[in-house]
């Protein structure tokens, strides 16, 4: 059984809570669209009972104040602002297998760690049907991008990265099921089908590879990746994110 999961990825960039906080409530407001699974989140708690009695609260108000208590701490206990906050939510199922979370880190301005927004996605049971689907997992990428405007993100099984990663440059966007490639990038030459492309805003662009279920057991959707990488490649595209 593949897993798969979402990720949006950007360089350096020095933002504040309140900033983070606003960039989060956009994503939070879009999430519901891709999926009713995405419609609620709760913060991590020393159990799920506990979790569970600790909602997220989509307001800017509450964002920022959650934000902000995720920043990180020196052995000395001071504040290290240059490396960002890490924050956490869950979606409350219960069942592990078919449960949903993300982790954000953002704000982070030192070359030494990346900013990022990645969900774990569901891989068995009513919600995994609905969200392991080209039309879910395009909304979802579609929402990391206009909200935190990372450099690009990727929606993709574990298994196929982990196929893909030894011929990987480190820091450089992985091609995917879905891929999402900020503007600043270049233009994305013309790719063979049925891979579709579309715009998102004026902030980059949007590339899925097949309508498909995409499977790394499927030698034809692995070649399909391989090839579209090629010419993204070719394309000076896929360069690595700078510190």
């Amino acid at each position: 059984m593949e897993t798969y999961y979402a990720g949006a990825y950007w360089g350096p960039r020095k933002e504040s809570p309140e900033e983070c906080a606003r960039r989060m409530e956009v994503m939070l407001a879009s999430l519901p669209k891709s999926d009713p699974s995405f419609s609620r989140w709760f913060k991590p708690a020393r159990s799920l009972k506990e979790s569970l009695k600790r909602p997220l609260e989509p307001r800017h108000v509450a964002l920022q104040q959650w934000i902000q208590g995720g920043v990180t701490h020196s052995d000395g206990g001071l504040p290290m602002k240059d490396l960002g906050y890490s924050v956490m939510a869950w979606n409350g199922e219960r069942d592990e297998y078919d449960d949903s979370d993300f982790q954000v880190a953002c704000g982070g301005y030192s070359p030494w760690v990346n900013n990022a927004c990645v969900f774990k996605l569901p891989s068995k049971g009513p919600n995994a049907e609905r969200v392991l689907t080209t039309p879910v997992l395009t909304a979802l990428v579609r929402s990391m991008a206009i909200a935190w405007e990372p450099d690009w993100a990727v929606a993709m099984s574990h298994t196929h990265r982990d196929v893909v990663k030894p011929l990987q440059v480190e820091r450089s966007p992985y091609v995917a099921w879905v891929t999402y490639l900020a503007r600043h990038r270049g233009t994305v030459p013309p790719l063979p089908a049925p891979v579709h492309i579309e715009s998102v805003e004026d902030k980059g662009t949007l590339i899925v590879l097949t309508p498909e279920h995409f499977t790394a057991a499927n030698s034809t959707h692995v070649e399909l990746a391989q090839r579209v990488r090629a010419l993204l490649d070719g394309a000076g595209l896929l360069q690595p994110v700078t510190p």
